[in-house]
C-alpha cells in the first residue's frame, strides 16, 4: 500500500532554493515520488511512497517551527501514482500574479466543512444569508465533479479567475460566497483577493475539497475531485478512480 501525502503551508521561506535541496535529498533517501514546490511564500507537497516515509519527512518538517501548524491530507493507493520525483522553486506555490493575494500578511475568513454541510442542508448559513458556492478550480477539473450547483467558471488557469469572475460580482453581492478548491491554496488566494477587492461576504473552504470529504464525506458534492496523478480524480471515500492518466506536468492546490 502506498500513503499519499497532499499538504502545503503559508509561511515566509527566506532561502527556497536551500529548503528545495534539503527536500529533495530527503526525498531521494526514502524514495518519495511526486511533486514539491518551494517559493518565499510557503511550501506545497505532493508526494508518495512507504507510510514511515512520509511518516519521516513529516517529522524532519515538523521540527522546524516554520512548518509546526503544516496542515496534512493522507490517502493510500495500490500503486505509486507518480512517475518521479520533482523538486521546484517558483515565484508562488500556485500561481495567481495578483495583488493582496498573499496569506503571509493575513488569513481569509474560513468556514469549516461541518459548518458548510450545515449551511448546504439549510440552504443559507447561519446569518439566514443565501449561499454560494464558488469553484476556483479549471474547467478540466470541474468536469470530473463540483458541488452540486456550484458557480464554476470557464477558466483554464487560476490567473484567469479574476476576468471570468467579473460578469458575476453583482449577482452574488447579497449572498455568502465560499470559495473551495481541491486542497485550499487557490480558495484561500482567491478569497483573500476578492475581499481586498471589495467583496467582503467571502469566505474560504478550510482544507478544501479533500479536507470535506475527509471530515463529512460526500454530503452535496456531485462526482470526484480531480487529483494532478495517476489516480485521476478521488471520491469521497478518497478512492481513485484508475490510473489511466500519465502524470500531470503541473500541479496545484
Amino acid at each position: 500500500m502506498v500513503t499519499n501525502l497532499a499538504a502545503y503551508h503559508f509561511t515566509e521561506i527566506q532561502a527556497p532554493d536551500a529548503l528545495a535541496a534539503d527536500l529533495s535529498a530527503l526525498a531521494l533517501r526514502n524514495d518519495l515520488l511526486g511533486t514539491v514546490l518551494v517559493a518565499e511564500e510557503g511550501i506545497n507537497l505532493f508526494l508518495a511512497g512507504a507510510d514511515n516515509a512520509i511518516t519521516a519527512l513529516l517529522a524532519w518538517l515538523r521540527a522546524d517551527a516554520r512548518f509546526a501548524d503544516l496542515r496534512v491530507k493522507l490517502s493510500y493507493s495500490e500503486t505509486q501514482p507518480f512517475a518521479r520525483l520533482k523538486v521546484k522553486v517558483k515565484p508562488e506555490i500556485i500561481s495567481f500574479r495578483r495583488e493582496n493575494a498573499s496569506p503571509l500578511r493575513e488569513r481569509a475568513p474560513a468556514v469549516a466543512p461541518r459548518d458548510l454541510a450545515r449551511w448546504i442542508a439549510q440552504g443559507h448559513d447561519d446569518d439566514g444569508k443565501r449561499l454560494v458556492l464558488l469553484d476556483t478550480r479549471n474547467r478540466e477539473e470541474v468536469g470530473y465533479g463540483s458541488f452540486a450547483g456550484a458557480l464554476c467558471l470557464p477558466i483554464d488557469n487560476f490567473t484567469d479567475l479574476p476576468d471570468a469572475l467579473a460578469p458575476h460580482r453583482d449577482a452574488i453581492a447579497d449572498a455568502t460566497v465560499v470559495s473551495f478548491c481541491t486542497g485550499g491554496i487557490r480558495c484561500e488566494k482567491a478569497a483573500l483577493w476578492m475581499r481586498a477587492d471589495g467583496m467582503d461576504n467571502v469566505l474560504q473552504l478550510d482544507g478544501g475539497i479533500l479536507g470535506y470529504f475527509e471530515d463529512v464525506g460526500g454530503y452535496g458534492y456531485d462526482g470526484r475531485c480531480f487529483v494532478f496523478d495517476d489516480r485521476v480524480a478521488l471520491d469521497a471515500d478518497l478512492q481513485p478512480l484508475c490510473a489511466t492518466m500519465s502524470e500531470k506536468e503541473s500541479v496545484q492546490a
